[in-house]
C-alpha cells in the first residue's frame, strides 16, 4: 500500500506544478520528492504526472487520485482530532498567515491567549501584507482584510473594517475642515501608494461619489501616513484599527463621518472542505468572540453609533455576509 508520505508528495506537486516548489514547500530536497512520487506509480502501475519542460500536470489517472488521496487524509485527520479532543483538547501544528499591521496589534495578543488554552496546539504564524497561496504554500487558515477574489477558498467575514478620513488639531488649525467630499481638493491629502485605487470614495445619500485627492507626500506604509498625519503634514484615509490610539488620544480627529466609505471585512479563510479542523474551529471562534460585533479598536463607528448613525448600509459591498455564514471569496471592488 502506498505509504502516505508519497501521497502527500504528489498532492503537493499536482497543486505547486513543480517538483522544487514542492520540496520547499514540504522542506524536503527535490530528489526526495521525486523519488517518492515514483515510487507512488510503480506501486500503482499508472503514470500520475504528465512531466515536460514547463512543469508537471495530473493525468487522468492523477486528477482521479490526487481526488481520493485527499478524502482519505481528510478523514485521517478528523480522526486525529476525534482522538485528540477525548485526549484533552485540541493538538497539532496550526500555519496560520496575517496581515502585519493588523495581526501584530489586534491578532498576536489573541494567538498568545490561544496558546495558554491549548498546549497542545503549536501555533506557526506568518505575519506579511503580501499575498499568500493557502493551498500551494500550506496554510491552515488565513485572516485577511478587504474584499476577497473569486476562488474555491471558504471565508468567513469576522467584522467589518471601515476607514476614515483624518487629520491633526493642528492641521484643521491651520487649514479648516472639509464639510463635503468635494473640499478635500482644497487640502494637503497623505496619499497611499499600495491602495488598489487612487481615489476615495464616499456615500452620499444613496450615490457613492469618488473623489482623487490632492498632495505631495506619498507611502505604500500606513505607520508613516499615521506618523505624517499625527505631525500634521495633511489629511490622511486610514482604517480605523490603525489610527484607534491617535484618535483616542486626540492627536487625530475624524471628520466627513455623513459621508461614510466602503465598508471592508476582517475575514478568517481556509481551503475548501466541509470538514473543519478544531484547531481552525477553535481559533475561528475565538476570533469571532473578541472581534464580533462592533469592535473595540473602532472609536468612529463607536462615535457614530452615539450619534444613531451607522458607517454601514445595506448597499455597501453587495456579497458580504454576516459573521455567522461562509461564502467563497470575492473580487475586490
Amino acid at each position: 500500500m502506498a505509504e502516505l508520505d508519497d501521497i502527500r508528495s504528489f498532492i503537493a506537486v499536482t497543486e505547486t506544478g513543480g517538483f522544487g516548489r514542492a520540496a520547499q514547500i514540504l522542506g524536503l530536497s527535490k530528489s526526495i520528492v521525486s523519488r517518492r512520487v515514483s515510487k507512488l506509480e510503480e506501486e500503482l502501475g499508472a503514470r500520475l504526472l504528465s512531466r515536460t519542460t514547463r512543469g508537471v500536470s495530473p493525468t487522468e489517472a492523477g486528477i482521479e487520485f490526487k481526488a481520493r488521496s485527499e478524502r482519505i487524509l481528510a478523514e485521517l485527520e478528523e480522526a486525529r482530532e476525534a482522538v485528540a479532543q477525548q485526549a484533552g483538547g485540541v493538538a497539532g501544528r496550526l500555519r496560520i498567515a496575517m496581515p502585519l499591521t493588523f495581526g501584530n496589534r489586534h491578532v498576536a495578543p489573541l494567538l498568545r491567549e490561544l496558546a495558554l488554552r491549548y498546549p497542545r496546539l503549536e501555533l506557526d504564524v506568518h505575519a506579511s501584507d503580501q499575498y499568500v497561496d493557502l493551498i500551494g504554500e500550506r496554510f491552515d487558515v488565513a485572516i485577511r482584510i478587504g474584499t476577497l477574489k473569486d476562488s474555491s477558498l471558504i471565508a468567513r467575514r469576522i467584522a467589518p473594517v471601515h476607514a476614515t478620513v483624518l487629520g491633526s488639531p493642528a492641521y484643521f488649525a491651520r487649514k479648516g475642515r472639509p464639510e463635503t467630499p468635494q473640499d478635500l481638493v482644497q487640502h494637503d491629502c497623505l496619499l497611499h501608494t499600495g491602495a488598489s485605487e487612487q481615489e476615495w470614495t464616499f456615500r452620499s445619500g444613496k450615490r457613492w461619489v469618488p473623489v482623487r485627492p490632492p498632495g505631495r507626500l506619498r507611502s505604500d506604509s500606513g505607520e508613516t501616513l499615521l506618523e505624517w498625519a499625527v505631525a500634521g503634514l495633511g489629511l490622511v484615509v486610514l482604517p480605523n484599527f490603525l489610527a484607534s490610539d491617535a484618535i483616542r488620544a486626540e492627536q487625530l480627529q475624524h471628520v466627513l463621518l455623513d459621508y461614510p466609505m466602503p465598508t471592508r471585512g476582517l475575514y478568517v479563510v481556509r481551503p475548501p472542505g466541509a470538514f473543519v479542523p478544531g484547531k481552525v474551529r477553535v481559533l475561528t471562534d475565538l476570533l469571532v468572540e473578541r472581534f464580533g460585533g462592533t469592535p473595540y479598536w473602532d472609536p468612529c463607528q463607536i462615535a457614530m453609533q452615539e450619534r444613531g448613525l451607522s458607517l454601514e448600509a445595506p448597499w455597501d459591498k453587495p456579497g458580504e455576509t454576516s459573521a455567522a455564514e461562509e461564502l467563497p471569496e470575492h473580487q475586490p471592488a
